[in-house]
């Protein structure tokens, strides 16, 4: 079977990639940058998701996974939403297609960030559904995963400050962020394991959206 991994180069998408190669899939990876996943079944397209002229033609795939994404770049609404429409549109809306899944974020659901980046993945909330009404005919699922912190070499700057740590760490029910190879089983267990369950966004927060302080 074929997946299609976007935004592979670093982080999420490349522990996605690496989990489905090592459960025996083949995995094509687009991303902006090089790749650094030496594989025999992985193949690795310089793209960006955001150009639709740029997406190349690579037949038909089983699975999609909606990974590419920037924050705060004045590009958020370009990469994170309308790259995900046009590579959905592309490879996803097809016969062949087992299961999408999309890259919202908890920031879609609190609003608790950078705006165009929060306006971006609410974006995503609402067309992970629409895709969903749509592939549901050839018995395939779409669902969405909003996460909270992970622990990626893009959230240095925070991993590495202790200040800004225990700050972040205070605003969570259980105090630690998520790996990237959490990320990727949940990609893993929602994409292939899950039969059932569509139209629906899964959090994956520690408990960000949850916190809550009792005052009486």
């Amino acid at each position: 079977m074929k997946v299609l991994v976007t935004g592979t180069s670093t982080g999420i998408g490349r522990g996605i990639a690496e989990k489905f190669l090592a459960e025996g899939y083949d995995v094509i990876g687009f991303d902006v940058a090089e790749s650094t996943i030496d594989h025999d079944r992985y193949t690795h397209y310089i793209v960006d998701v955001a150009c639709q002229e740029q997406l190349p033609e690579i037949g038909e795939v089983d699975i999609l996974i909606n990974n590419a994404g920037v924050q705060d770049s004045g590009r958020d609404i370009d990469v994170n939403l309308r790259g995900t429409i046009y590579c959905t549109e592309k490879y996803g809306i097809q016969p062949n297609i087992k299961a999408i899944i999309m890259t919202a974020s908890v920031s879609a659901h609190n609003g608790a960030e950078f705006p165009e980046y929060c306006a971006s993945k609410g974006g995503v909330l609402a067309y992970t559904k629409n895709v969903a009404l749509r592939v549901a005919k050839y018995g395939a699922t779409c669902n969405s995963i909003s996460a909270g912190g992970v622990i990626t070499e893009l959230n240095a700057h925070i991993l590495e400050n202790k200040s800004l740590w225990d700050q972040v760490m205070a605003e969570t029910l259980i105090p630690k962020w998520a790996t990237v190879e959490e990320m990727a089983e949940w990609t893993y267990f929602l994409a292939v394991v899950n039969k059932s369950m569509t139209a629906q966004d899964v959090l994956i927060d520690n408990g960000e959206i949850a916190k809550a302080n009792f005052v009486w």
